[in-house]
């Protein structure tokens, strides 16, 4: 399981990356496919930076974060950063419903991939305080 969320985790630095590379672009973005699907939109918005750090810069620090976690076993840690990441981009896929109408294909990307990471993660985590509890380990 380790393997797998380590996996996930290089993915969505991958497509941080990319939506990254598209917020510093000025031309036309391959991801732009119509008025309903355009990341340059989504990416040069004002909701695009936290200060002056653009999101997608934090998504990459989060997932190389993730990808340490699930690395070192880190199974309660890995939980609770998956389930923060996971809200974030939950308030950012609501940004780009509600306030934008407009969606970014490598957000949706990014979205799925955190929403595996924490499935993932409850799944690794609980495995492992069952298997505790079973051999009656407290630690």
């Amino acid at each position: 399981m380790r393997l797998v969320l380590f996996a996930l985790a290089l993915a969505g630095v991958v497509v941080s990356s990319l939506a990254l590379q598209v917020h510093y672009s000025h031309g036309t973005e391959p991801c732009s496919i119509n008025s309903k699907w355009d990341c340059g939109i989504v990416n040069h918005s004002s909701y695009s930076v936290i200060g002056h750090v653009p999101v997608a810069a934090i998504g990459i620090v989060g997932y190389l974060a993730l990808a340490a976690l699930a690395f070192a076993r880190r199974r309660f840690l890995l939980l609770l950063a998956a389930s923060l990441g996971f809200d974030f981009s939950l308030c950012l896929t609501m940004i780009e419903k509600f306030t934008l109408q407009v969606w970014c294909l490598y957000c949706v990307i990014s979205q799925g991939i955190v929403a595996l990471v924490l499935l993932f993660s409850l799944g690794w985590f609980t495995a492992e305080y069952l298997a505790r509890k079973r051999s009656g380990s407290n630690t």
